[in-house]
């Protein structure tokens, strides 16, 4: 757990029993980052120090599927996802906790998964941390604070859209170009795209609906800070029209690859009805002569030159006649 004092002066390092005496102060703000959130010592200090909700506390401690937010009397509560890539065309889901008041804000790094890096789960907000001491933004309040972390997931989510729009991309110049290579590879790789696209569209989407309904609320958010609640809004909202935009285009790539199938299978199947129909007479005249034609020292010789011949010539005709069709 990492506690922090931002004012004027820049940032600086705290213990955690100087957590009471520094929510006190009014000139700045407390910054409490905390890596995991279900350990007793950071549970307690949530409830007894921050007063903060029990079932809040609870949903730190869990991993939750969707972005919400709660409005209590002292604080609100918003739980956010970023996406990460993990194998397989898996996306992890990457939660970040937020409980935002007047005078603290409290960063929880919901539980990990554990073929995900730890480091990854804190990645936005050791970029803003390194952003204030380098002297690079001055957060003045608690809402300005979490306006600069939730920005950078927003750029994390919107390059994630981007890579997955550079996958579709090449997909669509192999399927053009008929070099898909192994279909059940490539049917792989078309609905991993979709999965990522959407996955990243679903959680823009709902963490546009959570800043909405603080913004129509109201509560809480001093005047100053609502309109980067807004921004943040419509920087999701432009994510959730980004991936949207992206997973019409790859439908278009897969209706087309599947029209592309189909025709093959469709050319293929008159093909082999062609041949089929080629090889009718072949078997007809075998079927007759099978029993009375053996080829063996008895055999008459002619008769069967005269019936060879004739399945070569009914064959021929057949076949020209398919050409002149257009069935080969």
């Amino acid at each position: 757990m990492d506690i922090r004092f931002i004012d004027r002066a820049g940032v600086r390092s705290h213990r955690a029993d100087e957590l009471p005496e520094l929510l006190t102060r009014d000139d700045g703000f407390v910054w409490v980052d905390i890596p995991d959130g279900d350990d007793p010592v950071v549970r307690d200090i949530l409830t007894h120090v921050f007063g903060c909700h029990p079932l809040a506390v609870r949903d730190c401690v869990e991993r939750n599927r969707v972005p919400r937010v709660r409005l209590y009397p002292e604080h609100a509560f918003l739980i956010l996802h970023g996406p990460e890539r993990g194998r397989a065309g898996h996306v992890h889901y990457i939660e970040l906790d937020q409980f935002i008041a007047p005078r603290y804000l409290v960063t929880v790094h919901g539980p990990v998964n554990p073929a995900v890096e730890p480091a990854i789960a804190q990645r936005e907000t050791r970029a803003v941390l390194a952003r204030i001491e380098a002297d690079r933004i001055h957060p003045a309040t608690p809402y300005a604070l979490s306006y600069a972390i939730v920005s950078a997931l927003t750029r994390h989510l919107e390059a994630f859209v981007e890579d997955l729009t550079r996958d579709v991309w090449a997909l669509e110049q192999r399927v053009t170009g008929g070099h898909m290579g192994d279909p059940q590879e490539f049917l792989e790789e078309l609905f991993s795209a979709r999965h990522g696209l959407l996955t990243a569209r679903t959680m823009a989407a709902q963490a546009h609906v959570a800043y909405s309904r603080i913004l129509s609320l109201g509560r809480m958010v001093p005047g100053d800070d609502q309109a980067s609640l807004a921004d943040l809004a419509d920087q999701f909202d432009r994510i959730t029209s980004l991936a949207d935009g992206q997973l019409r285009y790859l439908q278009g790539v897969i209706d087309f690859y599947r029209a592309r199938a189909e025709t093959k299978m469709t050319i293929a199947a008159e093909r082999l009805a062609v041949i089929a129909v080629v090889t009718l007479p072949i078997t007809a005249l075998s079927s007759v002569y099978g029993m009375n034609i053996i080829v063996n020292e008895s055999t008459h010789v002619p008769q069967l030159i005269l019936v060879l011949a004739t399945m070569v010539v009914m064959s021929a005709a057949l076949l020209a006649w398919a050409k002149r069709q257009g069935w080969w």
